[in-house]
């Protein structure tokens, strides 16, 4: 009773917030989308955290080092550096840009016949097709914890309940994660029950308040999910018998080269130095949101001045990498702990997915009452955090780039009201969701669906970037990256299982045809070129048209410099601080306290540099 009060409360918080805000969010699509432009760094960039936070996001960390060790975990820990170089580099440029969404920026960085189709495609392509893809692998998470905590058969009476039942099974879907002994008709109407409350619940102070709503629950949810992921930690340590005793435990089910291996922050011996380099090295730089697309740059718009949106952007880093991901490690090592791994059983997805789920039955099995509702209430909130920004994004492209420029203004020939534009993006959410909803019951394991989604993802990061800080990219440099992204990646996926091949070949494929197509094809006209850095003062190599407007043409270039200066030195200390941290909190097997100790004060005498420089 006391867990469920606990997740009660959370609930009414949140919708009071989501009705607070609605007179608001109801005056136009920028107090809707933007919060008016109102943000401070700090809110925005915890905003952005606890996005990320995601429900699945701790189960796939499980399933990493389950299958990898904590090395693999740098396949998340390495965006850090794109979070940095959107802070230092791209945030302000997003605020100065004006837009709504990033499809819009399309219309005011290029010129050409086909710059609407442009942003047409890419408000469909980001807020339907990538946006329901991830919010499908937060459901699927989202069933995973169900079926564990919320047996509705138990608590429903069994005249509404087998009704409810019937009608399930006579649509023929089976949701279930097999991570409890329920029949499978009960678990899909169970979980299915579940999604759909959730689901509800997060579209009722989402839709009603907007960008406030969201960012304001979202910071209370990333608080109650870091406490609840704390004290997590700290019961499966009391269960291993603390920090000494999980390398001890470990040894005794696992040998040493495994323990090593599991427990280590750098690659083994096994480890091939070509796939480290393409996974990790290039992983961060050739994704979807190398510079900041999607519901990253909505909170980057949404900030009060450039320094807000430079601030958000380093709160979101230190949070997303040193602050979250710790726990996470303790935990994700102690349940290998915990519940060991036979030899021969680690590989596959059926493997990752029994993993992954571990995270929620240790909270089950680990945890007291208090705190295990504190936990599920963390997890529930991480749930509703990240769905409540993919519904909102989404929505932003429907309402403002489909709705409002295609329908309204090039079909219809009319301006539509503020109020009309609200209505559409507050409708918008349900088509998003039942898209998701269909996507979800088709996912295996979530690690297995975020493979997917960065190979999808690895074909437009340079194009991204390069259309910041290279004049000379065109409308048609991305629509060959978005053409090659379409047609290769489902090849790759046939062709081989070797996800750092994958990455290379896409990555490589898809920046040398967007930049081939580039110098092929029509430059963007001095016009739209001078207007748009006016407007947004973009660095790198911009020399011509700064010199064109009467500009020194190193200035860009200097801008750049400076960005990258300041990207390098807050990573480094960042990076530094996670290894010497991370390596007292989860020893390695044979650690050395040398590079503990020169990490840890190497990191911290970085922090006054880069903090006076933002």
């Amino acid at each position: 009773m006391l867990d469920l009060l606990i997740v009660l409360a959370f609930v009414v918080a949140a919708t009071a917030s989501g009705f607070k805000a609605r007179k608001q969010a109801s005056q136009g699509l920028d107090q809707y989308f933007l919060a008016g432009r109102t943000l401070k760094g700090w809110q925005a960039g915890t905003s952005m955290a606890a996005t990320q936070f995601a429900a699945d996001t701790p189960l796939l960390v499980t399933g990493l080092v389950a299958t990898a060790g904590i090395f693999s975990t740098w396949r998340l820990m390495i965006y850090g550096i794109a979070f940095l170089l959107m802070a230092y580099v791209f945030s302000s440029l997003w605020r100065r840009a004006g837009v709504l969404t990033d499809a819009e920026l399309t219309e005011i960085r290029y010129s050409g016949r086909g710059v609407l189709a442009l942003r047409i495609l890419k408000a469909v392509y980001y807020g339907t097709v990538i946006n329901c893809v991830v919010l499908a692998m937060v459901l699927v998470a989202a069933v995973r914890i169900a079926e564990v905590f919320l047996p509705w058969h138990e608590w429903i009476p069994s005249g509404l309940y087998l009704p409810l039942q019937t009608a399930i099974q006579s649509i023929g879907i089976t949701l279930t994660s097999a991570s409890t002994t329920l029949d499978p008709a009960v678990a899909t109407t169970n979980n299915l029950l579940s999604v759909v409350l959730i689901l509800a619940f997060t579209a009722l102070y989402s839709t009603t308040g907007g960008l406030r709503s969201v960012v304001t629950t979202d910071i209370m949810q990333f608080s109650l999910a870091i406490v609840g992921t704390i004290a997590y930690a700290v019961f499966v340590l009391r269960a291993v018998g603390g920090f000494s005793g999980l390398g001890d435990r470990l040894a005794t089910f696992y040998d040493a080269e495994t323990v090593d291996r599991l427990m280590s922050f750098a690659p083994s011996a096994q480890e091939a130095l070509l796939p480290f380099l393409v996974v990790v090295g290039l992983q961060w730089f050739f994704q979807m949101n190398s510079d900041g697309t999607g519901y990253l740059a909505q909170r980057s718009m949404g900030c009060a001045t450039d320094k807000d949106a430079r601030v958000a952007g380093v709160t979101f880093a230190w949070l997303q990498i040193l602050l979250r991901s710790l726990p996470w490690l303790i935990i994700a090592v102690g349940l290998l702990a915990l519940y060991p791994v036979a030899a021969g059983e680690a590989g596959g997805e059926a493997f990752a997915a029994s993993r992954e789920i571990l995270f929620v039955t240790g909270i089950d099995e680990l945890l007291p009452m208090g705190f295990r509702g504190l936990m599920l209430t963390g997890l529930l909130a991480a749930l509703a955090s990240t769905i409540d920004t993919h519904l909102n994004w989404g929505a932003s492209y429907w309402s403002n780039d489909i709705y409002q420029r295609l329908v309204a203004q090039e079909w219809m020939r009319r301006k539509p009201g503020s109020h009309e534009l609200v209505i559409v993006a507050r409708v918008s959410n349900i088509l998003i969701i039942l898209i998701a909803l269909t996507i979800m019951a088709n996912l295996g394991s979530i690690q297995t669906a975020w493979f997917i989604s960065l190979l999808f993802g690895a074909g437009m990061g340079a194009v991204l970037v390069l259309r910041w800080l290279w004049e000379r990219i065109n409308l048609y440099s991305e629509l060959m990256a978005i053409a090659v992204s379409l047609v290769v990646a489902p090849i790759l996926l046939v062709a081989t299982d070797q996800e750092w091949v994958r990455l290379g070949v896409m990555a490589t494929l898809s920046t040398a045809a967007a930049v081939v197509v580039t110098w092929f094809t029509p430059a963007t006209d001095a016009g739209t070129r001078h207007r748009f850095y006016q407007r947004v003062q973009p660095p790198g190599f911009w020399g011509t048209t700064a010199r064109e407007l009467g500009e020194p043409a190193t200035t860009p270039l200097t801008k750049l410099r400076r960005g990258l200066v300041d990207t390098a030195l807050t990573g480094v200390s960042l990076y530094l601080l996670l290894y010497g941290v991370g390596t007292l909190l989860v020893p390695a097997a044979r650690p050395s306290m040398l590079w503990t100790v020169v990490a840890l004060l190497g990191g911290l005498a970085l922090v006054p540099v880069w903090q006076k420089r933002l």
